[in-house]
C-alpha cells in the first residue's frame, strides 16, 4: 500500500475527517487531499513532505517513520547542510545592546494579567458552543432521600465532583478539558480501551466519532452520545445527567 493510501486509511480509522486534521497539524486541507492521493507537489518541497508525513502520522496514531522511509526511496534522502548553511540568516540581523531588565515594570505587568484573569474566571460562567449529553427518555432510578426528623425526607448531598468513563468501541480522537480549559486527555483511544477522568465543577469533551464510543457520566450509563462520524462537543457538571 503507498504512502497515501495508507494515510486516508488510518485516518477514516480513527474516525476523522480532512477538516479535523488539517486543524490539529495546519496543514491546508487541499495539501492533505493530494498527500493521500500520492500527490507532494503542494507541499512545497522534499523536505516539508516528510514534515507533513509526520505531523499527520501523529494526529492519526500511527508510527511516521515507515511511512517516511517510504518517500525517500521513491524520492531521494534529505542533503545533509553544513551547520554554517542551515543556520545563516538571509538577512543579517543587527545586534542590539542587552539592557539589564526592568524586574519593577515585569513584576507590575504580570500582577495585572493575574487580577485580569481572576476577574474573568469570576465573572465568566458556562459560556460557549457546548450542550450537556442527555440520556434516552424513560424512568430513571435515583437514591431515595433518608428520612429526616419527624418522618420528612432530607435532601440527597448534592456530588462535588464529575466523574466521567469512555469506553471505545471503535476508534475515536479525543480532547477532555476541565472547566478552567486546561487539557486532561488528547488522542486516539482504540476499540476496547476504556479511560476514566474525574475533576471538580466541570469536564468537556471533544469526540471525533460520536458513534464509536460509550459514555458513563457520575455512574450512568448513557450510551453512546451520537452517530458514527458525528464530531460532538460535551459538557457535564456534577448533576448530570439530567433527566430529558
Amino acid at each position: 500500500m503507498r504512502i497515501g493510501e495508507t494515510l486516508a486509511e488510518q485516518r477514516r480509522e480513527a474516525g476523522l475527517t480532512v477538516t479535523q486534521v488539517s486543524s490539529q497539524t495546519r496543514i491546508r486541507e487541499t495539501v492533505i487531499k493530494g498527500i493521500e492521493r500520492n500527490d507532494f507537489t503542494m507541499c512545497g518541497g522534499n523536505f516539508y513532505a516528510r514534515g507533513h508525513i509526520r505531523s499527520i502520522s501523529q494526529v492519526i496514531g500511527i508510527d511516521p517513520e515507515p511511512l517516511v522511509r517510504e518517500f525517500d526511496a521513491a524520492h531521494g534522502s534529505p542533503e545533509a547542510l553544513s551547520a554554517v548553511t542551515a543556520f545563516e540568516p538571509e538577512i543579517p540581523v543587527q545586534i542590539r545592546e542587552r539592557r539589564a531588565p526592568n524586574w519593577t515594570a515585569a513584576m507590575a505587568v504580570a500582577l495585572v494579567f493575574v487580577l485580569i484573569y481572576g476577574l474573568v474566571r469570576v465573572f465568566s460562567g458556562d459560556g460557549g458552543q457546548t450542550r450537556t449529553a442527555r440520556p434516552p427518555a424513560g424512568p430513571a432510578a435515583r437514591p431515595s432521600p433518608s428520612p429526616g426528623p419527624g418522618g420528612r425526607a432530607l435532601p440527597a448531598a448534592p456530588r462535588k465532583q464529575v466523574e466521567l468513563k469512555v469506553k471505545a468501541r471503535r476508534a475515536s480522537w479525543l480532547n477532555v478539558r476541565d472547566a478552567g480549559g486546561k487539557e486532561i486527555y488528547t488522542g486516539i483511544m482504540r476499540r476496547g480501551d476504556v479511560m476514566e477522568w474525574s475533576t471538580s465543577k466541570r469536564i468537556r469533551i471533544l469526540i471525533g466519532n460520536g458513534g464509536g464510543v460509550k459514555l458513563t457520566v457520575n455512574g450512568r450509563d448513557i450510551g453512546a452520545p451520537g452517530a458514527s462520524g458525528e464530531v460532538l462537543r460535551l459538557s457535564f457538571g456534577p448533576g448530570d445527567p439530567r433527566q430529558a
